[in-house]
């Protein structure tokens, strides 16, 4: 055998791999935080359209929301580019119960910051998701402990319906939905949300149940008709649907249904919760505890995007308890990030340091009185008031029972196409006359939606009353001109 030691030696030399001269990146034109801070409507605009939603600048511009440009924002307030006030009365949909800017929410994440806390906890564990998960077990009622964060209601929800799932098992994966509800956007809780404008023509889900809302015999009749059953999911008072409650004794006999016929109770308060209908949950007004629940919006202190799903020990487990499926659904690489958890942490001292959800109920009764006098008032515009705590909704006649008695017959075949006409000329005319902001709902679009900050008090209750009053007090024929006026001009 030949020695290696004495075998010739080949020298290879290797390609030289490193360019002589490493290309410099060209620095692309990136506009600045400053360029945006200094950004006149016209520029906003046109960057709007060119990438982000052409589309719906039509509806901005129906209700001349792109005439504003928000400088700043404060308490009740937001402040336009004239430093004139706006009172929020639409709260981002409920996402700001502490209002704009609460300080204590900007001093704790100051505080975050100044003190290059950690954000990313993948590998290791947050004290930051430990203590607001422990927060949120605190104040959930019953055996609600187990807590995923996300980002979104979407997420919350889709956590939600997964986890029930799960824990239905392979035999019973059939989810219970209702008529007019919203869950999220997002493929699975889109499939579980009742809007054709929002499902469009996108394949979703097949395991589905769609009942009426409310109506106790038809889910019953489901239950009994399909073993295949396993989930049922409901807004405990729908937001999209027009602020919509089911009766006062629905939530005690589905609680019993859902137990005798073991299927998964699933409360979606992503948009009721936290407080807004003067309970922590809108389902403890009923005296009863789902197996899930979710909360999105307010979670957020109103400065940044946190979700969760909080669960029954017993489901979580069922569905992910073992190390082989515990990481099924684990959470994303934003969920529970440390500054996001350290604002929501604040965020529910506050709120109860502050006793807004006490406010909530009662500034929320005050306001829906001044409503009922409202409707009152004008009983041919005001077909409906309704809501708890600072979750209400007005909803309007159709749109030829305002007009004169000449027109009407000739209107009226045109209400169908006219629905939510009214109630955005109203919303338009609060803001443009009166600096006073409303939302809208997603199905009845007679519907203007109220959901201002929980820090409210009786005088901007008062504040919103004289401008609707002002408003409505125009009548229909002049609301209308008032509106083509301002779209000419």
């Amino acid at each position: 055998m030949d020695n290696p030691t004495n075998s010739a030696r080949v020298d290879v030399t290797a390609p030289n791999t490193v360019p002589a001269e490493i290309p410099t990146v060209r620095r692309p034109d990136l506009l600045s935080v400053e360029d945006a801070k200094a950004m006149k409507l016209g520029t906003m605009a046109d960057l709007f359209m060119a990438h982000i939603n052409p589309g719906q600048m039509h509806f901005m511009k129906l209700l001349g929301f792109h005439k504003v440009k928000v400088e700043r924002a404060e308490g009740m307030y937001y402040y336009d580019q004239h430093n004139r006030k706006i009172l929020d009365f639409f709260g981002g949909f409920g996402s700001l119960a502490l209002g704009h800017n609460h300080p204590r929410i900007l001093a704790a994440r100051k505080q975050f910051q100044d003190e290059n806390r950690h954000e990313i906890a993948i590998a290791f564990m947050s004290q930051y998701a430990a203590a607001l998960a422990k927060n949120l077990a605190t104040v959930s009622p019953g055996d609600l402990d187990m807590v995923f964060f996300g980002s979104s209601g979407s997420e919350a929800m889709e956590a939600a319906i997964k986890l029930a799932e799960r824990a239905a098992g392979p035999d019973r994966p059939k989810v219970v939905y209702a008529i007019n509800s919203f869950h999220g956007k997002t493929k699975g809780v889109l499939s579980i949300t009742d809007g054709e404008l929002y499902r469009g023509q996108f394949k979703l889900v097949d395991n589905t149940v769609r009942i009426p809302f409310g109506d106790i015999e038809a889910i019953e009749r489901a239950f009994r008709a399909d073993r295949g059953i396993g989930v049922i999911v409901l807004e405990t008072v729908q937001g999209g649907g027009g602020i919509i409650e089911a009766p006062d004794d629905f939530w005690q006999k589905l609680r019993s249904l859902c137990d005798r016929y073991g299927v998964i109770m699933v409360c979606d308060e992503v948009q009721c919760g936290y407080g807004r209908t003067g309970k922590f949950y809108a389902f403890e007004h009923y005296g009863i505890v789902p197996d899930i629940t979710a909360l999105a919006k307010s979670l957020g202190g109103g400065k940044t995007a946190m979700a969760a799903m909080i669960a029954k020990r017993d489901i979580y487990m069922k569905a992910y308890g073992s190390p082989k499926n515990a990481m099924i659904h684990a959470q994303a690489t934003f969920g529970g990030i440390g500054e996001a958890c350290a604002t929501a942490i604040e965020a529910l001292n506050v709120l109860y340091d502050e006793d807004l959800i006490e406010n909530s109920a009662q500034t929320g009764a005050y306001l829906l009185d001044r409503l009922e006098e409202m409707k009152a008032r004008y009983p041919k515009l005001i077909k409906d008031v309704r809501g708890r705590g600072m979750m209400v909704g007005v909803e309007f006649h159709d749109f030829s029972q305002a007009m004169p008695m000449v027109v009407k017959p000739m209107i009226a075949m045109l209400d169908d196409k006219l629905k939510g006409s009214l109630p955005g000329f109203i919303g338009s005319a609060l803001l443009r006359d009166h600096g006073v902001l409303v939302a809208f709902t997603e199905y009845n679009r007679n519907v203007i939606r109220i959901e201002p900050p929980l820090i409210a008090t009786r005088a901007h209750v008062d504040e919103f009353i004289d401008a609707f009053d002002a408003v409505l007090a125009k009548g229909v024929v002049r609301i209308v001109k008032d509106f083509v006026a301002s779209q000419v001009g």
